[in-house]
């Protein structure tokens, strides 16, 4: 059979021929100073024909490891090879991430961009900018992925988020071997992923890394372990030649955050691990005050796993503490 050939694309100011690598930016909106706030992208336009596979990241100002997965995915994809196209957006939320904040500082009333995603052209500035993305993405992504992480909070280990489509599942699992932690998440606005889902196309959120995995070596093995995803996606889809890994343990389950049932300082039990089942009513973590005294507790909710916990260990009262995968079973 011989190859179909591939239209040119653009994205914002972006548009690749075949073959090509362009950067450029979604157009966005402009602040007070007169510095106008795009959204930078990349677009990786195959030889050939095939689905186009988006990337969003840093949409949290706060979650640096988006941004390293793009640039190394980006430095692996060769585009001559690739039957598709690869949208890379390594920074959704551009003000947040210079800020090193979740949302943008700037905006007090839509801070978090993706609790308002896809905003409105004629609403506050986090939903005006959410707009401009969603239109560039909405008729150009078949699927898509949110890359996020603990940021400046907690330490979340891999982990991913699906609306329990079978093509939303099926991406989940091309995330590859290690991403057996699939939970249910079936929220119809917010975020990229649902914005996309209630589209009829195919988005998962992802998380892995935070503050607890920032030194140098941990922060690349991140980078490194999402940007394998990204090219284990593109293998199993087949728009890049290789083989692609899948979870050997994937489990089915619903997310429940624990919270601090006291103050003082959190500790951890000693061995235990994240994404290891345990028994519900198994000790996670224990809190003491100031002066050693035990304070409180948290407990494992039901059979399961916890992906995420906390990075710094002084807590109050009702402080967020644990992410706990409720496991309802092993999926086909």
């Amino acid at each position: 059979m011989a190859t179909q050939e591939n239209e040119s694309l653009t994205v914002g100011t972006a548009t690749a021929k075949p073959g090509e690598v362009v950067r450029g930016a979604i157009p966005g909106p402009d602040i007070a100073g007169g510095v106008k706030v795009d959204i930078p992208v990349v677009v990786i336009n195959g030889a050939s024909a095939g689905p186009t596979f988006w990337v969003n990241a840093a949409i949290h100002g706060d979650e640096p490891e988006g941004p390293l997965a793009c640039m190394l995915a980006r430095e692996q994809i060769d585009a001559s090879k690739l039957r598709g196209a690869v949208v890379l957006v390594p920074c959704v939320n551009p003000i947040a991430f210079s800020a090193a904040e979740r949302g943008n500082p700037l905006d007090t009333f839509a801070y978090d961009m993706n609790r308002i995603y896809p905003g409105k052209p004629e609403g506050y500035f986090t939903d005006r900018l959410a707009h401009a993305h969603w239109e560039a993405m909405k008729d150009v992504a078949d699927m898509e992925i949110s890359i996020h992480s603990g940021g400046a909070h907690s330490f979340l280990d891999k982990a991913i988020f699906v609306d329990e489509r079978p093509e939303s599942v099926e991406l989940a699992k091309a995330m590859g071997a290690g991403w057996g932690c699939i939970m249910s998440n079936f929220t119809k606005s917010g975020s990229p992923m649902a914005a996309l889902n209630g589209a009829g196309k195919v988005g998962i959120t992802v998380e892995l890394g935070g503050r607890s995995y920032t030194s140098p070596e941990r922060f690349r093995y991140v980078g490194a372990e999402l940007a394998k995803s990204i090219i284990n996606i593109c293998y199993h889809y087949d728009m890049l030649d290789g083989e692609a890994t899948y979870p050997d343990d994937a489990t089915i389950g619903q997310q429940e955050a624990l919270l601090a049932p006291a103050s003082g300082i959190f500790l951890p039990e000693e061995g235990v691990d994240f994404l290891t089942m345990m028994k519900k009513g198994d000790r996670i973590a224990r809190i003491v005050n100031i002066f050693g005294d035990e304070v409180g507790a948290l407990h494992a909710p039901a059979d399961g796993m916890f992906f995420g916990l906390r990075a710094l260990p002084n807590v109050n009262a009702g402080d967020w503490c644990c992410f706990f995968n409720k496991v309802e079973g092993p999926r086909d």
